[in-house]
């Protein structure tokens, strides 16, 4: 029996990765993968705009709020929710966080890694999630050879598209069909109502991606993908 393919991802808020990799994630589940998301803070600063509407709104409710939203979100697309509660705008992570996701990659040994891309002159958060995923990933596999440490063996490492990819130096190379596990994406987006004004923005950015990767291979049935950037090569047996 083969090993069941193990996939993590990390983003700085509790629904980063409703909006850019939840499509994915339902089709790694679908196909009996196992998935973790890690959330690194709540997004209960910066990114709950609609809560802080709600008179006398608490930071520890909003927390509370975001926590069962996120949870339902992993649900729907068949991943473990892990939340670190670090604190948003600004997100530190600090040593014992670092550690905390270095031990939770050795634990787990992901296949592949997802997290932002290392730039967004929009974000303050999603470059400090990017650094710490990327030193842990590091600390994780050591230098390949025999180490002093608990090791696993390297991932994969790939950054899923940002809000605004342009300025962010994303380019996509690797499309992700999500068009059969499409409806639970919009689960999953539907459970965020604390950002509720994205929900339509990623449903139609699933399109544009849909469109490209329909060009790209001449597949008139999909309609609907997820953009990611590899940020180091795939290694294959013959081409």
């Amino acid at each position: 029996m083969s090993e069941r393919r193990r996939l993590l991802v990390v983003g700085a808020h509790s629904a980063d990765f409703v909006w850019r990799a939840a499509g994915a994630i339902a089709c790694h589940t679908a196909a009996g993968g196992e998935a973790i998301v890690v959330a690194l803070s709540y997004g209960e600063r910066g990114e709950s705009g609609e809560l802080w509407k709600q008179p006398g709104q608490t930071e520890e409710n909003v927390k509370k709020i975001r926590h069962a939203e996120a949870e339902q979100a992993a649900t729907a697309v068949g991943a473990r929710l892990e939340a670190f509660d670090l604190g948003d705008y600004p997100l530190e992570v600090g040593a014992e966080g670092l550690q905390r996701l270095t031990d939770l990659m050795r634990d787990f040994a992901p296949h592949v890694v997802l997290t932002h891309p290392e730039r967004d002159p929009f974000n303050p958060d999603h470059p400090v999630a990017h650094a710490a995923v990327q030193r842990a990933r590091l600390m994780t596999s050591g230098a390949v050879v025999a180490s002093g440490f608990k090791t696993a063996p390297p991932s994969e490492f790939l950054v899923f598209e940002p809000h605004q990819p342009e300025l962010c130096g994303f380019v996509p190379t690797v499309y992700v069909d999500i068009t059969p596990v499409f409806e639970h994406k919009v689960e999953a987006m539907s459970a965020m109502a604390a950002q509720v004004y994205l929900q339509e923005y990623y449903k139609q950015r699933a399109e544009q991606r849909g469109n490209h990767a329909r060009k790209v291979t001449g597949n008139s049935a999909i309609r609907h993908a997820e953009a990611f950037q590899r940020l180091l090569p795939n290694v294959v047996g013959t081409l």
